[in-house]
């Protein structure tokens, strides 16, 4: 017992797990810092509520730093506080908005925070539970048809639901029950991801052999195309039955990007390219909702009535917060519809300011740099396909996110990893997370020194026993 705590205990420090410590505590210390303004701004004392909220943050990083000394000891030690920091960031953002709507409708307030700490809670249940589970993530390649015919099933469920079952806002990815409510497609893109990445391992040399040589580029052949149209076609069934033009478009990249990395042969991504410009096409000119989202995107004040209202006010809670924002608690971001949610970039915007905005990305690039590191440092095949899709799917995510929210692209309907609110997105995410921490743990593993056999001294040394008998 003494030499399995003492093992574990050499493994946490050889992992970097006091760095983990350290920085999870620096995670806390800028949470509390930028809670404790924001009630000092809004209601000019600090509460017993306050106090709760963080000591509850506070323990749900104690139980997940843990989890991970014990069951992933030598995992990436920078993942979990980067998470940690970004979840803690959204939670304050969140209570800002509840306050802002407390003052506004006391009777019919609604405190988010609260059920996104319990989503937090369940997030990192949902994390341990996936180390504990997942001892190696290699054997997940062995199911990577059966989770890729899961994931379609997941896809298709809101699809066949009818609409007062599966729609909001327009979009059908909803499953919604009396009291309960899940977007399957959050995890439906994970099951995909492992899918293909067991498909892109076994299959490779199908990817690699090429085809024609055409201006430089050794294109595919024909009938090697089935992946990326399968893909192609899913990404356009989603967008038409779902109306979810986000996952749509999350799917097809991730698996373009994995394809190209599995291959590393251009001709893959001008034949995404090409296709993706041909879908889009299709859509705009097939589908309303399509064409409205870049109406709308193109002239959001000429639709400022109806369907611009939203990245029309977005749009000027970023322009208000400018370079260094209005402060927490300063600003107007709840005059923003889906504030807390699809438009939580424009309220970090507006009262961080563009400095803060970036500090966030720049968070979020740690946790992608370091996952596509995993995915470099990793030995087997399969674990760097795997790490490196779960890596861009976060990036294309962040990127479809805060491009919609800035007007860089349509607006898609997603949102920002670990920070919007909602229980679907966040459970999914610490599920990602900890994947990459099991792949990182087993690339980071110390390889067992192996002992030399022994030799007899005659063996050992040739010449000895000559010079002995001479």
């Amino acid at each position: 017992m003494l030499d399995s705590i003492r093992q574990r205990r050499q493994a946490g420090n050889e992992g970097g797990r006091w760095s983990e410590i350290g920085l999870l505590l620096f995670a806390v210390i800028i949470v509390g810092f930028a809670a404790a303004v924001t009630m000092m701004s809004l209601e000019q004392s600090i509460t017993v509520d306050l106090l709760w909220l963080l000591a509850g943050y506070f323990g749900l990083l104690a139980i997940a730093h843990a989890a991970v000394r014990i069951f992933a000891p030598y995992s990436d030690p920078y993942l979990l506080p980067c998470a940690a920091l970004l979840n803690g960031i959204g939670l304050v953002v969140i209570y800002r908005l509840d306050l802002a709507e407390q003052a506004m409708d006391p009777e019919n307030a609604s405190f988010d925070v609260v059920r996104q700490l319990m989503w937090t809670l369940l997030g990192i249940v949902a994390m341990v539970v996936t180390l504990i589970a997942l001892r190696d993530h290699r054997i997940l390649a062995k199911f990577g048809y059966t989770l890729g015919f899961a994931g379609l099933v997941l896809l298709a469920i809101p699809t066949i639901l009818p609409s007062r079952f599966s729609e909001i806002n327009g979009a059908k990815n909803w499953i919604l029950l009396p009291g309960f409510s899940i977007q399957p497609g959050e995890f439906s893109k994970i099951l995909l991801i492992i899918s293909m990445a067991a498909i892109l391992v076994s299959k490779r040399s199908l990817f690699a052999t090429a085809g024609k040589r055409v201006f430089g580029l050794d294109l595919p052949r024909a009938r090697d195309l089935g992946p990326v149209l399968l893909a192609w076609m899913l990404s356009l069934v989603v967008l038409v039955f779902n109306s979810d033009l986000g996952t749509s478009l999350l799917i097809f990249a991730t698996v373009l990007t994995m394809i190209y990395t599995a291959t590393e042969k251009v001709s893959w991504l001008l034949i995404g390219v090409v296709l993706f410009a041909i879908g889009a096409t299709f859509a705009y000119f097939t589908f309303g909702h399509v064409r409205v989202r870049v109406e709308t995107w193109i002239d959001p004040l000429g639709f400022y009535d109806g369907t611009g209202y939203q990245l029309s006010q977005g749009l000027f809670g970023l322009a208000t917060g400018g370079v260094g924002g209005t402060g927490l608690g300063n600003g107007r971001p709840q005059q923003v519809p889906f504030a807390n949610t699809d438009f939580i970039t424009a309220s970090i915007g507006e009262e961080l300011g563009l400095i803060g905005l970036i500090a966030v990305m720049l968070v979020y690039a740690i946790f992608i740099m370091r996952s596509i590191r995993i995915a470099l440092s990793v030995r087997d095949s399969f674990g760097k396909l795997l790490a490196t899709g779960l890596a861009f799917t976060i990036a294309v995510q962040l990127f479809v996110v805060v491009g919609g929210v800035s007007r860089l692209i349509p607006m898609t309907g997603l949102t920002m990893p670990f920070v919007a609110y909602g229980g679907s997105s966040l459970l999914a995410n610490y599920i990602i997370l900890a994947i990459l921490l099991r792949i990182s743990n087993e690339a980071r593993t110390p390889t067992p020194a192996v002992a030399s056999p022994a030799m007899p001294p005659a063996a050992a040394s040739p010449g000895a026993g000559r010079r002995a008998g001479a």
